[in-house]
């Protein structure tokens, strides 16, 4: 990955540690794309013992997720403690002292990209537009792959290249710094997940695009759901007077029916976790490959 558009972790984890109070408020998409998640699962007929919510925010999905599988552990980690803590319900007195009467949910402070989980321990992985904050996802889907048990689930949203391409088109005619995050093609992520292990991922695309009165509504809602640009090659400091302005010019070529259009181009996809070639043999057949005397 080009240097310019690796995400700076600790920038990131600020930012969304700073959103916690305005996210659920602003996360109107979030939670959209979360529900059509949750309607696939409609199709799906596997209940996992153990849920991992990888990037779990404020706690939506992973409230959704634990109504619809009231046996399961649910894991909720994100990168924020803020998010956490938001998400965390209060915990009474005589929960404390009686654990075993707790429900069945942790809450982990980690980076998506090193999951502090023992292997093969999870059924299913669900993350809600997170994978677009990873730097390597390569090796997130080696993590993810590491920890789900045979036979295991993995689904996802995230956001493809054509994610504020309004915004990125915009700024692209003021200067050469990155000012959007860098988002992977569809297509790149299931050969992603193939090469890891995966078997024959179920890919999918939509374009959701959001509307505004102007620009600054635009950075505001980004700002309150915490979706800064965090990549190293932003511009330090805050952009000049005539820049703003020469950018805010170039998007509003794009209003149309009196609103500025903000397009998300969303990428969903799910894939099992695949015995292993060694499992499968029977003894017999092991015998006959000469694997065992």
């Amino acid at each position: 990955m080009n240097s310019e558009h690796t995400l700076d972790k600790k920038q990131l984890r600020t930012a969304f540690e700073r959103a916690v109070g305005s996210y659920d408020q602003a996360a109107v998409l979030q939670r959209e794309i979360s529900n059509r998640m949750l309607s696939r699962l409609e199709f799906i007929k596997y209940v996992p013992e153990v849920i991992l919510d990888a990037g779990s925010g404020t706690g939506y999905g992973s409230q959704q997720l634990a109504k619809r599988y009231s046996n399961s552990q649910l894991i909720a980690m994100d990168i924020a403690w803020a998010m956490l803590s938001h998400a965390r319900p209060n915990t009474a007195w005589w929960q404390r002292l009686l654990p075993l009467l707790q429900q069945h949910s942790y809450y982990v402070c980690a980076d998506i990209e090193q999951i502090p989980v023992k292997n093969e321990s999870v059924g299913m992985i669900w993350s809600n537009l997170a994978l677009q904050w990873c730097n390597d996802l390569e090796h997130t889907f080696a993590e993810m792959h590491r920890i789900l048990r045979t036979d295991g689930l993995v689904m996802f949203s995230t956001f493809g290249p054509d994610t504020l391409k309004e915004l990125r088109q915009s700024f692209a005619q003021v200067d050469a710094f990155s000012h959007v995050n860098r988002f992977i093609d569809m297509h790149d992520i299931g050969d992603l997940l193939v090469h890891n292990g995966f078997s024959t991922p179920v890919m999918d695309m939509e374009y959701i695009t959001l509307t505004y009165p102007d620009v600054t509504s635009v950075m505001r809602d980004l700002k309150a759901i915490g979706a800064h640009n965090v990549t190293q090659g932003r511009q330090q400091g805050l952009m000049g007077k005539n820049k703003w302005q020469k950018a805010i010019a170039e998007y509003e070529k794009l209003r149309r029916d009196g609103k500025l259009p903000a397009t998300y181009e969303v990428v969903y996809g799910h894939a099992w976790k695949p015995q292993s070639r060694k499992s499968v043999l029977t003894p017999e057949t092991r015998r006959q490959l000469g694997l065992m005397g």
